[in-house]
C-alpha cells in the first residue's frame, strides 16, 4: 500500500487553494421539500453563505460548487452575474450519486494549478474564516490531510446491531470531525482513485495510508440537518449566542 508522508511545503499557500463545496445532497432529514443546500436562512440560501464563506478566505483561488445537475446551469447564471464576494473564481458543476463521487466531479473541475484542496460540506455554511486558514496552515506546513474537529463531550458507547454496549471508549481521544478538510492535492486524488464512497475524505485517505491530522474546529461550524439546526443557523446570524 503506497503512502504520502508529510512533506516541507516549497513556499506560501497564497493563490494555491481551491475549495470543493458539496451541495449535491436531497438533504431528506430536514424535510424541507427541495435539496437542502437550496433552503434558505438568514435572507440567502445555504449553499450561498458556503460559497461566501469559502470566498472570504484569502488564500482561496477558485471555489468549485456541486449541485444536482438541474440547479447547474441556474447557479452558473447566478454566479456570472452576482459573484461571491472576494477574489476567488466560482466554478459550478454538477454532482454523483454518492457524496464521494460529488467530490470526485469537483475535483476534477479545479484549476489544476491549484496544489492544496479542501471539501467542505456545504451544509456548514457558517463555518468561521479561522477554520479554513488553521487548515490551510496546516496542508502548506507539510502535513497531506488536516481535518478540523472538536473534543467529544459526551461518554461515547460502541454497540453491536441489537444495540448492546461492547465497550465505551477514552473520550478523550475522540475528536467530532468538521470540515472543510484539507489535502495535497496529490493525497486526495490518490484517495479517490479507487472511486470508492465514504462519509468524509479523510476517511478515504485514512485507508491508503494517508496521514491524517486534526486541528481545531469550532462549534460554529455545526452541520445543518435538522429544522432545530436551522434555528440554530438564524440565530447565529442574528448574532445570538450558539
Amino acid at each position: 500500500m503506497s503512502t504520502i508522508s508529510p512533506t516541507p511545503d516549497a513556499g506560501p499557500a497564497h493563490g494555491r487553494v481551491g475549495v470543493v463545496v458539496v451541495a449535491a445532497g436531497s438533504g431528506a432529514r430536514l424535510g424541507a421539500g427541495q435539496p437542502k443546500a437550496f433552503v434558505a436562512i438568514g435572507g440567502r440560501r445555504i449553499l450561498d453563505w458556503a460559497v461566501a464563506g469559502a470566498c472570504a478566505v484569502g488564500d482561496v483561488a477558485q471555489v468549485v460548487l456541486v449541485v444536482p445537475g438541474d440547479y447547474v446551469a441556474e447557479l452558473t447564471s447566478t454566479y456570472a452575474v452576482s459573484p461571491a464576494p472576494g477574489r476567488a473564481v466560482v466554478r459550478v458543476v454538477a454532482g454523483g450519486a454518492h457524496r464521494s463521487d460529488s467530490v470526485r466531479a469537483g475535483l476534477a473541475a479545479l484549476d489544476p494549478r491549484l496544489d492544496i484542496v479542501l471539501v467542505h460540506d456545504a451544509a456548514r455554511c457558517l463555518t468561521p474564516t479561522g477554520v479554513y486558514e488553521r487548515v490551510i496552515a496546516g496542508v502548506a506546513a507539510g502535513d497531506p490531510a488536516v481535518v478540523p474537529g472538536l473534543p467529544v463531550v459526551d461518554t461515547m458507547k460502541v454497540v453491536d446491531p441489537q444495540g448492546r454496549v461492547l465497550h465505551t471508549p477514552d473520550r478523550s481521544s475522540l475528536r467530532a470531525i468538521q470540515t472543510p478538510q484539507g489535502f495535497r492535492r496529490a493525497a486526495l486524488e490518490q484517495a479517490h482513485a479507487r472511486g470508492l464512497d465514504a462519509s468524509d475524505d479523510a476517511a478515504l485517505a485514512e485507508s491508503c495510508g494517508i496521514p491524517v491530522r486534526v486541528v481545531d474546529g469550532d462549534p460554529r461550524a455545526f452541520k445543518v440537518t435538522t429544522p432545530a439546526d436551522l434555528q440554530r443557523a438564524e440565530h447565529q446570524i442574528a448574532g445570538g449566542a450558539t
